[in-house]
Parts: C-alpha cells; sequence; structure tokens
C-alpha cells in the first residue's frame, strides 16, 4: 500500500475490544459529542461511558457519571 500503510486491516470490534477503559470522543448522527472513558461495546455498537461529559456546538454542556449511547445514534468512535 501507498505511504507505508499496512496491507493488514483491523476489525472494528478488535480495535474498540482494544481501547476498552480508554479516553474516547463518540460523535452522534444528531453533531452531538460525548467524551468519556469507554468501557463497553457490544453488537449493536452500543456504547457505555465513564466519567462522561457531552458537548454542543462545540461547548460543554453536562457532565454525567455514566452514559450509555445506542448504536443507532453513533457516528464515530475516536481514541483521544
Amino acid at each position: 500500500m501507498e505511504n507505508g500503510a499496512s496491507s493488514e486491516g483491523k476489525d472494528p470490534s478488535t480495535f474498540l475490544g482494544e481501547i476498552i477503559g480508554a479516553p474516547v470522543t463518540v460523535k452522534l448522527n444528531s453533531g452531538v459529542v460525548y467524551k468519556g472513558e469507554l468501557q463497553s461495546v457490544d453488537g449493536y455498537m452500543n456504547i457505555a461511558l465513564e466519567r462522561s461529559e457531552e458537548f454542543v456546538n462545540g461547548n460543554s454542556r453536562r457532565k454525567y457519571g455514566d452514559a450509555f449511547v445506542r448504536g443507532n445514534n453513533g457516528l464515530s468512535i475516536l481514541r483521544d
């Protein structure tokens, strides 16, 4: 592959399993963003976060101890 990229891809569930406990950013289809510590992801891409914070239009809106995001609402999960 070009630019030294690995030809070996990772399955998304493998990647998510490797980052359990890490800080992540979860962007929803609505544009709302949650930042927190990834606790679990299931086969439906439901996401559980701890020490989470909600951002709307880039501004912090609320802080939660725990948050649960339904998989069909998620757009992306990024490791911070």
